[in-house]
C-alpha cells in the first residue's frame, strides 16, 4: 500500500506518475500578526501601495511574455490586472491598518478574508470560486510584502526543474506559470481551487492531469516523493508499492488510448447506433473558448453566459462593445448556431456597477430576467447588441429564469420593438431569430405546455431545476447529499418539459452538469431530448457514448426509471444498465450518482 492516499477533485482526467515538486506553499506562518505603534501606521499603508504597485508592474510584464499557444489565458491576467488596480482591497487593507494597528501583511490577511465572507454567500459556483483570483492576486502582494520574490521565478526553483515533474503549490496562476516550461509538467495538483477555477481550465487546455482542493497536499507531500496522481478519480498515492504502480501504469495506457480514439473521433456526429441524431453543443463564458468548441467538435455555442463579460470590470460594457463581442463569435462560428443567454445577474452575482442588493436570500431574489426588467435600458442595449450580431451568423437569444407567461411576453416585446427600430434605421439583422427560455425553475416546468406556446426553443437548466424542486442548497455540505439528479421527481419533471415542447413543435435542449454525465445521457436520449450542451472538453467522450448506444435501449432504460419510486432504484437501475454497456468507456470518469 501507499504511505498515504489524498484525495481531491478531478478538474482534468488522466493519470500521471512522477517525482513531487512544490512551486509555492502556503505561506500562513510566515506573516507577522503584530501590533504596530501610531507613528508607524503611515509607513505601513505606504508598504500596501508599493506592494500593489510591484504586482501591476509584474503581472503587466507577464502578460507581455504571454506565448502565442497560451493567447487564450491572456484574458485571466487582464482579470488578474484589474483586481491590482480595484481600490477595494488596497483601501480594505489600509482601513484595518489604521483602525487596528497592525501590520500591512497581516491588515492585507483580514481584507482578503472579508472579501472571501462575501463571495462565500454567492449562489453562483462559478462566481464564487471567482473568490480565487482574488486570493491569488492578493498571494502575490503579500509576496511583496514579506520581502519574496515569486516563488515561481526563483532561480534555485528553475534549476531542480531540469526532469519532468509533478508540480504542486498551494495555489497557481496563469501567470505564475509563463516563465515554466510546460514541457516538464506531468501534472499538477493544488491545495486551493473548485471545480470551475483557473488551475483546471489552464490543465484542460495543456491537457495534463489535474486535481484542486487537495486535502493534506502540504503536510503529507515532500519534494522529490514518488506519486500517482489519479486525475481519473481524484487521487494522489504517496510513495505507492510496486502492484499501485503496475496498475496505473497500465490505467495510464489505456487512458491515453481512449483520448487519442475519442479525439480523432469528435468531428463525427453524435448518433446512435440505430440513427437518432442529438446535436452537441457547448457551455462557454468567455470569447477566447471558440478555439475549444472547435477543436472538440463541438457542433455550437448552446449557452453563452453573457454575464461573465460584466464581472470583474470597472465600466459596463456599452451596446457597441457588446456588438462587437457577440457578432465575432457568430461570424467565426457560422453556420453553426450560437444562443446568447441575456444576463442572469443578481444579488448573489451582481455586477459592482449596479451597488448591494441587500437580499437575505439572492437565489430566489431579483436575478436573472427579473433583474434586466427591472433595468431596462440595460436590458434594450444587451437585446439590440444579440439583435445586431444575428446578422453574422446563426444566432439565438434566450432568457433566463422564467417563471410564466408574463415575463415571456415582456422580453418579447422587448426583442419586437428593437427590431422594429434597427429595421427603420436601416440597421441589417435577422427579423426571425429564434426566441427561446431557460426551464430551470419548478413553476416553469408544470406550466411547460403553456410556455412552449410562446417560444422558439427550451433549454432545460437542469442544476437550477434540481435545487429548486428538491429544496437543496447545492453549496451547503450538511444537505449536498439530497443534490440527486435521478431523482424520481427531476426525471419526470424534464420528461413532461420534453414532451410539452415536441408536442408543440418545438425544439428541447438540456444544459447542466447532468448532461455530461456518461450515466445520465441515455435517459436523456430516451426522452428524445435534441440537443445537449456542455462544457467543451467533456464533448468528444459523450459523443462516444451516443454512437455506440441505441435509442432502443435508452428507451427501454428510460421506462424502467420512470417506474422506480426512489433515488436509490433510479441509480442502481442506470448503473446496472449503463455499465453493462460501457464497462471499458466509464472506467475513465466520474459521475453525479457517485
Amino acid at each position: 500500500m501507499a504511505r498515504i492516499v489524498l484525495k481531491g477533485i478531478p478538474v482534468s482526467a488522466g493519470i500521471s506518475v512522477g517525482r513531487a515538486l512544490f512551486v509555492n506553499r502556503s505561506r500562513f506562518s510566515q506573516i507577522p500578526r503584530e501590533a504596530i505603534p501610531d507613528d508607524l501606521k503611515d509607513f505601513e499603508k505606504t508598504r500596501l501601495e508599493l506592494a500593489f504597485e510591484r504586482v501591476r508592474e509584474e503581472l503587466a510584464t507577464a502578460r507581455g511574455k504571454v506565448p502565442k499557444e497560451l493567447q487564450e489565458h491572456v484574458a485571466i491576467i487582464d482579470t488578474h490586472l484589474m483586481i491590482s488596480q480595484d481600490p477595494k482591497l488596497l483601501r480594505s487593507a489600509q482601513k484595518i491598518v489604521v483602525e487596528m494597528g497592525i501590520t500591512a501583511e497581516w491588515a492585507l490577511e483580514k481584507a482578503e478574508d472579508q472579501i472571501a465572507q462575501a463571495f462565500a454567500a454567492i449562489e453562483d459556483p462559478y462566481i464564487r470560486e471567482r473568490i480565487q483570483d482574488v486570493r491569488l492576486v492578493s498571494r502575490r502582494i503579500m509576496d511583496k510584502l514579506l520581502g519574496q520574490p515569486h516563488a515561481l521565478v526563483d532561480a534555485a526553483m528553475r534549476a531542480e526543474m531540469s526532469a519532468r515533474f509533478v508540480m504542486m503549490a498551494h495555489d497557481l496562476t496563469p501567470a505564475d506559470t509563463i516563465g515554466l516550461d510546460i514541457s516538464k509538467i506531468m501534472s499538477l495538483a493544488t491545495v486551493q481551487g473548485g471545480k470551475t477555477s483557473h488551475t483546471g481550465i489552464l490543465a484542460r487546455s495543456l491537457q495534463i492531469p489535474a486535481l484542486v482542493g487537495v486535502e493534506g497536499l502540504e503536510e503529507e507531500v515532500c519534494d522529490g516523493d514518488l506519486v500517482i496522481l489519479d486525475g481519473l478519480k481524484g487521487s494522489i498515492y504517496v510513495d505507492p508499492n510496486e502492484d499501485e504502480l503496475a496498475y496505473y501504469s497500465d490505467l495510464k495506457y489505456q487512458f491515453e488510448n481512449y483520448q487519442s480514439s475519442i479525439t480523432r473521433e469528435c468531428s463525427l456526429p453524435a448518433e446512435t447506433i440505430d440513427g437518432y441524431r442529438v446535436n452537441v453543443y457547448a457551455n462557454i463564458e468567455i470569447f477566447e473558448e471558440v478555439a475549444a468548441v472547435l477543436d472538440v467538435g463541438g457542433e455550437g455555442v448552446g449557452l453563452y453566459r453573457t454575464e461573465y463579460a460584466f464581472m470583474d470590470r470597472a465600466t459596463i460594457p456599452d451596446e457597441a462593445a457588446m456588438t462587437t463581442e457577440y457578432s465575432e463569435l457568430a461570424a467565426l462560428l457560422a453556420p453553426r448556431r450560437v444562443t446568447y443567454r441575456t444576463l442572469d445577474l443578481g444579488a448573489d452575482k451582481l455586477s459592482r456597477q449596479f451597488g448591494k442588493l441587500d437580499e437575505p436570500n439572492p437565489a430566489l431574489g431579483l436575478r436573472a430576467v427579473r433583474f434586466t426588467l427591472k433595468h431596462p435600458e440595460l436590458f434594450r442595449q444587451q437585446v439590440r447588441a444579440i439583435c445586431r450580431a444575428s446578422q453574422h451568423g446563426n444566432v439565438a437569444i434566450m432568457f433566463p429564469l422564467i417563471s410564466g407567461v408574463n415575463e415571456i411576453d415582456q422580453c418579447k416585446e422587448v426583442v419586437r420593438d428593437v427590431q422594429r427600430e434597427l429595421a427603420a434605421a436601416g440597421i441589417p439583422h435577422d427579423p426571425e431569430m429564434p426566441i427561446g427560455i431557460m426551464v430551470e425553475l419548478p413553476c416553469a416546468a408544470f406550466i411547460a405546455d403553456v410556455l412552449a406556446q410562446e417560444v422558439d426553443f427550451f433549454s432545460i437548466g437542469t442544476n437550477d431545476l434540481i435545487q429548486y424542486s428538491l429544496g437543496i442548497d447545492r453549496i451547503n455540505k450538511h444537505v449536498s447529499y439530497l443534490y440527486q439528479p435521478l431523482h424520481p421527481a427531476i426525471v419526470r419533471s424534464i420528461k413532461y418539459v420534453v414532451d410539452s415542447g415536441h408536442q408543440a413543435g418545438i425544439e428541447v435542449s438540456v444544459c447542466g452538469e447532468l448532461a455530461s454525465d456518461p450515466y445520465c445521457v441515455p435517459i436523456l436520449l430516451g426522452m428524445q431530448v435534441d440537443n445537449i450542451s456542455i462544457t467543451p472538453h467533456a464533448i468528444p467522450g459523450i459523443k462516444r457514448v451516443i454512437r455506440q448506444t441505441t435509442m432502443q435501449d435508452c428507451k427501454n432504460l428510460l421506462r424502467e426509471v420512470l417506474k422506480a419510486r426512489t433515488v436509490a432504484e433510479t441509480n442502481q437501475l442506470v448503473r446496472d444498465s449503463v455499465f453493462k454497456r460501457f464497462p471499458e468507456e466509464l472506467m475513465f470518469y466520474s459521475s453525479l450518482l457517485d
